[in-house]
């Protein structure tokens, strides 16, 4: 029989999430996990399926859930354990499995939990994927027999070979880099990354300082690695007195800096120094969303690079970044897309090539900052009836005229020539609007989002 989404169920191309229990339950990602395995098989993409998680502590739960709803379909499941999110995605691609599920809900609080569909490429779903994914939840799943269920295996090497392919990196100088030996202070919010980014700076050379390593899912702060959300790190590198600080995410594909004197320095510029290293060596394009900060640009043009852009959205993206050739791109949460590895963000790949710029230039990260225009970008989170929010998109375009205006993705308003930008859009993570705003210092930035509220603010009021 069909399975019916319940409400609070927040579905995209970023996958299906919840909180556990409430809608997130054990039968709702086993039924879901079994339309999974339907949807790969009839795609032709085979039986073996990855399967793989973040710390969460209702993690084990879940990926056993799913992984008896891939073999109740005849999916032969291969679990790879508690393992980055881009882990898991270099894993599907490279033995070549049919797909791969990722139980993590990223930057969620620790009561959420979500299934990331992975396809054959090692990338996420992308829309017409996921539209076919979801007509298949409208009909009924066939179960294997008895004799045809799925087995269900074991891989442990699949970290050791994503830490193995970023350091064989060409444009990361390994021995240079171990000859500077940085020192460095190391925040994984006791998530996925304990497993991984220490040795990762290790064998990079790094002196290594970590707070977090604990993978039990216990999160000690709001996990997403904003500049509100990383004093602990700023004092461990203000105490260790560290070349820089580097936190991520539970899942590990974002990756946020603090500079030598404790400040965040905001996750944009993890994306901008990480292009500029590669585009440094591989001169190309570099794609970003319409949501990360002009500074991305900035960094580009100074390698002689051009910036384009997508709608928010890894897959997004990746997509556009295949279709443009672009040698690296990500977004401005934290997330960097090297092609060259593999198309998915990667906090990985983006703490080496921090390093790497930070290295070829000789400068610390708050000089590398002070290198590019001070722009302030405001963020802020709304609640508003999404079935409102075309009605919204006119009374703002309305409101300023005289703005470009770019539809690709919810409403972004430029205004080039003062270099400000107003991007509103429906989140594809939380049940919000996300109010984002860019200008140069002062008010600028804040006066837009304050004025994008106010509308809405009186739009939800009205009859």
């Amino acid at each position: 029989m069909p399975i019916v989404l319940p409400r609070g169920l927040m579905v995209s191309v970023s996958g299906f999430r919840g909180r556990v229990g409430d809608p997130l339950t054990p039968e709702l990602v086993a039924a879901l996990a079994a339309a999974y395995g339907g949807f790969l098989g009839g795609e032709g993409a085979g039986r073996s399926v990855m399967l793989g998680r973040d710390s969460r502590t209702s993690g084990r739960m879940l990926a056993a859930a799913a992984g008896a709803g891939l073999a109740s379909v005849g999916c032969d499941v291969v679990d790879i354990g508690i393992v980055p999110t881009p882990t898991l995605m270099m894993a599907v691609r490279d033995a070549r499995a049919a797909g791969g599920i990722a139980v993590t809900a990223s930057h969620n609080p620790a009561e959420w939990n979500a299934l990331k569909f992975a396809t054959a490429e090692g990338m996420f779903l992308d829309a017409p994927g996921m539209a076919r994914f979801r007509r298949v939840l409208e009909g009924e799943i066939p179960r294997a027999p008895w004799d045809r269920v799925g087995e269900f295996t074991r891989d442990d090497g699949a970290a050791r070979r994503h830490l193995r392919a970023v350091l064989d990196l060409p444009f990361v100088d390994v021995a240079a880099l171990r000859a500077r030996r940085f020192s460095v202070a190391l925040d994984c919010v006791h998530g996925a990354g304990g497993a991984v980014m220490p040795e990762l700076l290790e064998r990079l050379g790094c002196r290594v300082y970590a707070i977090g390593l604990e993978m039990d899912g216990r999160f000690p702060r709001d996990p997403e690695p904003t500049a509100a959300n990383l004093g602990d790190l700023g004092a461990l590198v203000r105490e260790s007195r560290a070349d820089l600080g580097m936190a991520v995410d539970p899942d590990v594909d974002r990756l946020s800096l603090v500079d030598e004197t404790g400040d965040p320095v905001g996750e944009d510029f993890t994306l901008a120094l990480a292009a500029a290293a590669v585009t440094r060596r591989f001169p190309g394009l570099v794609v970003t969303n319409l949501s990360t900060s002009q500074v991305i640009e900035d960094a580009s043009a100074a390698t002689g690079a051009k910036t384009l852009r997508a709608p928010v959205g890894e897959i997004n993206v990746v997509r556009r970044m295949q279709a443009e050739r672009a040698v690296v791109g990500g977004e401005g949460n934290g997330g960097v897309i090297v092609p060259a590895l593999h198309h998915t963000r990667d906090a990985l790949v983006g703490a080496a090539l921090v390093l790497q710029h930070l290295l070829d230039e000789g400068i610390s990260l708050a000089a590398a900052v002070g290198r590019y225009p001070d722009y302030r970008i405001v963020k802020e989170k709304v609640a508003f009836p999404r079935e409102v929010l075309e009605t919204a998109y006119v009374r703002l375009q309305q409101r300023w005229p005289g703005a470009h205006r770019d539809r690709a993705d919810g409403l972004r308003l430029t205004w080039p020539d003062r270099r400000e930008w107003l991007h509103v859009r429906p989140s594809g993570t939380e049940p919000v609007v996300r109010l984002i705003a860019e200008a140069p210092a002062g008010p600028r930035a804040g006066k837009l989002v304050e004025d994008a509220r106010a509308e809405l603010d009186g739009l939800a009021r009205s009859p």
